[in-house]
């Protein structure tokens, strides 16, 4: 039986519809998540290499962060206090149970130290240390000889009629002597000093009455070319003046043996008016001979032995009043003035700072003379033999031509 409807032809219904709708949505949905995927892993690197990249730069300034703030640190030192464990010194201290191994490390390194230390290094140690010691040596000596007076140059020894000695400071400011005494010979008692080959000095003989009667011819014979001539003396207790004995016979024996002459008179004045006194009583007795008073006119002031003098209270500024005065007469009367003594007198006894006017008679007995400063005559002995006196001679060499002035 056929239901009604059955033979009819009906339409595509709306299940029908929505399924294929469905299926199509399925499959794009499925072809866009596919798609998607692949997206998705194409880009993955990329995006871990910057995740990479992040993390490499987060780094980076994390550790500049750190170290600007040990800068920091560093640069405040006075609010970071020091602990012992951060001194450097304790590595130098092994430790424990490492004493041994360190030791036997550096004996090692030590040795392989030494081993390659070259033969050329060790001499030039060795050079140093040489030279080092030398260096302290000589400075030790240097030291030495600005200690030691007698070596320095600037001392010169006096010693005294008493026999004490004293390294007396060389007055920079007065001249001094210029001899050369390599130049200097000797022959028979008679002294010469040459320059270039050439003799520039005079030989001469002080005298007085204790050489008593004297042959002038004879000494004139032997070579002498001048005498000095005691004229007097004051007397060393009683004060008076007194004429030498022989000095008229003397003088006139010399004239007539064609002798230059000088003479000397010798001084126990313990004033100024006594100085002047002795100046005057010299020139009085020397007017008859003023022409043949070639040599000059010479003050002499030596210590009396065992024995006290006048003169022995005079202070040194003393002494040097009475020689300036002396010798300031002797030179307004138109003589040549000269101040005679020995190393101690002309040192010690006056101030020679205040006498630079006057040549200087040097009397000491040595084979060189040590006196500093200029002198123009030196009497080198006097017990010196010479024909013509008779017993010990005193005997002078001259460096000035006086008769020639």
């Amino acid at each position: 039986m056929k239901l009604p409807g059955e033979d009819e032809q009906r339409p595509m219904g709306f299940s029908v519809i929505y399924t294929v709708i469905g299926i199509s949505a399925f499959v794009l949905i499925m072809l866009f998540v596919v798609m998607k995927s692949n997206d998705k892993d194409g880009g993955s690197s990329e995006y871990v290499k910057q995740s990479l990249q992040q993390q490499q730069e987060q780094a980076a300034a994390q550790q500049a962060l750190e170290e600007d703030a040990v800068d920091e640190e560093t640069e405040a030192g006075t609010e970071k206090k020091l602990r012992a464990e951060d001194l450097d010194f304790w590595d130098m201290y092994p430790v424990e149970g490492e004493e041994v191994e360190e030791s036997n490390s550096n004996s090692g390194t030590k040795a392989n130290s030494s081993s390659e230390k070259s033969e050329e290094d060790e001499e030039d140690e060795e050079d140093n240390k040489s030279n080092n010691k030398k260096e302290d040596s000589d400075k030790g000596k240097e030291e030495n000889v600005q200690n030691d007076p007698s070596r320095d140059g600037k001392h010169t020894l006096v010693k005294s009629a008493d026999g004490t000695e004293e390294w007396v400071l060389i007055n920079p400011y007065l001249p001094k002597n210029t001899y050369d005494f390599t130049n200097l010979s000797e022959s028979a008692n008679i002294r010469k000093y040459t320059e270039n080959g050439k003799k520039i000095s005079y030989i001469g003989a002080d005298i007085s009455k204790h050489d008593g009667n004297v042959n002038f011819n004879s000494l004139k014979a032997t070579g002498v070319d001048f005498v000095i001539i005691r004229l007097g003396a004051r007397g060393y207790a009683t004060g008076q003046l007194t004429l030498d004995e022989y000095f008229v016979e003397n003088m006139e024996a010399a004239i007539e043996a064609e002798l230059d002459i000088g003479v000397y008179f010798y001084s126990q004045a313990i004033s100024q008016e006594e100085a002047n006194q002795e100046a005057n009583f010299v020139v009085q007795n020397l007017e008859p001979y003023r022409a043949h008073i070639k040599y000059p006119v010479a003050f002499a002031m030596e210590k009396i032995s065992n024995d006290q003098a006048r003169t022995d209270t005079l202070t040194r500024e003393n002494k040097t009043t009475i020689a300036n005065t002396f010798l300031g007469g002797i030179q307004a009367a138109g003589y040549v003035p000269m101040l005679y003594g020995n190393k101690e007198y002309l040192i010690k006894s006056v101030d020679l700072t205040q006498l630079q006017n006057y040549d200087v008679w040097l009397s000491q007995e040595e084979e060189i003379p040590d006196y500093p400063y200029q002198y123009t005559m030196w009497q080198y002995t006097t017990t010196g033999v010479l024909n013509g006196i008779k017993g010990d001679a005193n005997l002078n060499i001259c460096f000035v031509s006086y008769s020639d002035r």
